[in-house]
């Protein structure tokens, strides 16, 4: 595919006041699965299994982030990425998922926001990032009504412990991801199926985040809290009726059933039938629990689907066709349609809602086939896709949409769960076997980007790029 030049964009467009980031997750990129106390992780026993992530890769090592964390906050000093989002292992801090607390957890995380700040990096960190511990999906997980106890309880020993420098939190990352793949569909830790499980975990995900944002706001009055959700644009296949209801139900999963309860909407059942089997677990109280007032909205915002009504779809009686199903060849290694108008559709929808205070893009990326040549790697796809998507960001922010900030996912090449090794969406690339780091053309243009440099282009750094090593 040719790859059409880069528009140039300034970042004196943005405002002052709009946060630049990079975000990573604790399970992706850490490795030392069993160092200093850690305890098991829903994850480390998922990827444990047979058969459950492509190649058979596993986390054990990732990125080696626990061990090379300094090098990869001097790469994001380098890149002038002024803002980090990085998440807590649950199992690190409290290796059971319940008290004791592990100090050498604490220490370890303590020694990463030191050096972030000693680099003038601001920390954002997210409480959880799909890491369950372990012993507690053998109390049931997030299918227990207990969780929300033991996500506050781990909550509250975080902003004890990181609060005095940690400023921007958020509590939950993608809920409708992490409850559907792993307690419905199976193909995500901890792999539970049905429909029960899934009911159970949304109700119990949605209370804990609201616990979560209020011992926050309880431990750090001035802390900057929010919590971030997927989000995808919806269109129709058709005209036809069915087809169009089959796409709202759809876009009601995913882009309204946990953000609207946080909002002190309650569930949208009418839109989506199914949801009404969340009742049975509702108790006295839930609607006001469930709700809280936050700083700001994360999005997740990657790419568009197109849906058609299908008889044989359980419950919601939809289905996604894919794009090169639909002629459309501008597709990620995930087989996600580039489509940055998503991000454009998206941000107006979400800031149509009334309790939404501000948003922010919390990530945003592509994975694509990405090569070392000659020490460099020349992803111009993704300095596109990034570029495209800034520019739609642009356009609805001066249409009067209240986002403030931009993260991409991600600083580095990682373990993308169930793809394993095979997608890689990093501004830096990484060779897993070596765990040598080269930064990518994408990452030198956002470098630029940053430092206002306004007549960036892709073709600029057709050069051999410097490269990083681990010591």
């Amino acid at each position: 595919m040719q790859v059409p030049p880069v528009t140039d964009l300034d970042r004196a467009l943005f405002g002052d006041d709009f946060q630049w980031g990079v975000s990573t997750a604790a399970f992706q990129i850490e490795g030392s699965h069993d160092a200093d106390g850690k305890g098991l992780s829903i994850w480390d026993v998922f990827t444990a299994k047979r058969g459950t992530i492509k190649g058979g890769h596993h986390a054990m090592d990732a990125c080696d982030f626990y061990n090379c964390f300094k090098d990869d906050i001097e790469l994001i000093r380098q890149l002038h990425i002024p803002n980090f989002r990085f998440s807590i292992s649950w199992s690190r801090i409290m290796p059971t998922g319940q008290h004791p607390v592990n100090q050498a957890g604490i220490d370890h995380y303590n020694k990463i926001i030191d050096f972030m700040l000693q680099c003038g990096i601001e920390p954002w960190v997210t409480l959880y990032h799909w890491d369950l511990p372990h012993d507690l999906e053998l109390k049931g997980g997030w299918t227990n009504r207990e969780c929300v106890n033991w996500f506050a309880d781990y909550a509250a020993v975080c902003a004890r412990s990181f609060g005095n420098r940690v400023k921007h939190w958020m509590v939950m990352n993608e809920p409708s991801v992490f409850t559907g793949a792993g307690y419905f569909f199976g193909i995500h830790a901890p792999g539970k199926k049905g429909i029960t499980n899934f009911i159970k975990a949304v109700h119990h995900v949605t209370l804990a985040t609201a616990a979560g944002g209020r011992i926050l706001r309880s431990e750090l009055p001035h802390a900057h809290i929010g919590t971030t959700f997927s989000c995808t644009y919806i269109e129709s296949a058709s005209q036809n009726p069915r087809d169009v209801a089959a796409a709202k139900r759809v876009d009601t999963l995913l882009n309204r059933a946990f953000i609207e309860p946080i909002l002190g909407m309650g569930y949208p059942q009418s839109d989506l039938p199914v949801l009404k089997r969340l009742n049975k677990y509702m108790q006295p109280g839930d609607i006001e629990a469930m709700a809280f007032d936050f700083d700001f909205t994360g999005l997740q915002c990657y790419t568009r689907e197109v849906v058609k009504a299908s008889f044989f779809t359980p419950y919601l009686g939809a289905r996604l066709v894919p794009a090169k199903k639909r002629g459309i060849n501008t597709v990620t290694e995930m087989g996600w349609e580039v489509y940055p108008e998503t991000m454009y559709h998206l941000l107006h929808k979400f800031s149509q809602y009334k309790g939404i205070n501000k948003i922010i893009i919390t990530e945003n990326g592509a994975a694509f086939a990405d090569e070392v040549v000659d020490e460099t790697v020349n992803d111009a796809l993704r300095t596109h896709y990034i570029n495209e998507h800034l520019k739609e960001l642009l356009k609805a922010k001066q249409e009067g949409v209240n986002v403030q900030g931009y993260f991409v996912w991600s600083l580095t090449d990682n373990f993308e769960w169930a793809e394993g090794y095979h997608a890689r969406f990093g501004l830096i690339h990484i060779d897993f076997e070596t765990q040598k780091r080269t930064i990518k053309q994408s990452g030198y243009w956002l470098r630029d980007f940053l430092k206002g440099n306004t007549q960036t282009t892709a073709t600029k750094h057709n050069k051999k790029f410097e490269t990083h090593y681990k010591p």
